[in-house]
């Protein structure tokens, strides 16, 4: 009954949101996918969790926009999601969401590592798009060499601020939602998510720039899968 619940709800709501440039149109189809499988998993915390980080990464998208495409620093599409980018920053979650439905345990151990797959996202969005647009002194990760604003790997202090920020503003949506047991799971998921964006950033400079075929999508796909990882090994280890 619940995933019959979840396909209705989610079907009529994206048949009405579609006009909202948020997503593509078969992003927006991709995106009640995920929706169906997130409430149909969660129930309408793990569904509105998402919801949020959609809306609160699209507002960030949207800061100085026409400065960005001025620039050629802009996401393409206006700032639309596609299919891809659906997947490439929620594949992570939705598998860990289908994993607690299918009565894997410990499953507090499992939302943990769900909320911290997209706090990581959220950390990367904040950080890519205020980083491009405000960041003065945009350095590479791995050398700190100056460099372009929007090349791989290059972080900046606005930039890595505004990654600690998004994080944290995903961590408290998750705890508020009752996804996340406690405060100190809370501020352990903030800190994982800001990690893991760094270490995406530590990729991006070491792989993407040297191998045709590791995408964004790809690295944001591994970004999230080690940020659910490491989140996983830590509530594993601190009691």
């Amino acid at each position: 009954m619940v995933w019959l619940q979840a396909l209705i709800v989610n079907t009529v709501l994206i048949a009405l949101a579609q006009r909202l440039p948020l997503l593509t149109r078969w992003g927006w189809v991709h995106a009640g996918i995920l929706g169906t499988v997130l409430w149909g998993s969660l129930g309408w915390t793990g569904w509105l969790s998402v919801v949020l980080y959609l809306g609160l990464g699209s507002a960030v998208t949207k800061l100085g926009f026409s400065d960005k495409q001025r620039r050629g620093l802009a996401e393409a599409r206006g700032g639309c999601r596609s299919p891809l980018n659906v997947w490439g920053s929620a594949a992570t979650g939705a598998s860990l969401a289908l994993l607690i439905a299918a009565g894997l345990e410990p499953k507090p151990w499992l939302l943990a590592a769900f909320a911290a797959s997209f706090a990581a996202k959220l950390a990367d969005t904040f950080g890519s798009e205020i980083g491009k647009r405000w960041g003065r002194t945009p350095r590479l990760i791995t050398t700190l060499r100056r460099v372009e604003p929007g090349t791989e790997g290059a972080i900046s202090m606005e930039g890595t601020l505004a990654s600690a920020v998004g994080s944290l503003l995903m961590a408290v949506v998750m705890w508020a939602l009752a996804l996340l047991p406690s405060l100190s799971w809370m501020w352990l998921v903030a800190v994982v998510g800001l990690v893991a964006t760094l270490a995406e950033s530590v990729l991006g400079a070491v792989a993407q720039t040297r191998l045709s075929w590791m995408s964004n999508e790809l690295v944001n796909a591994l970004q999230t899968s080690f940020a659910a990882v490491l989140m996983v090994a830590l509530v594993a280890l601190i009691p």
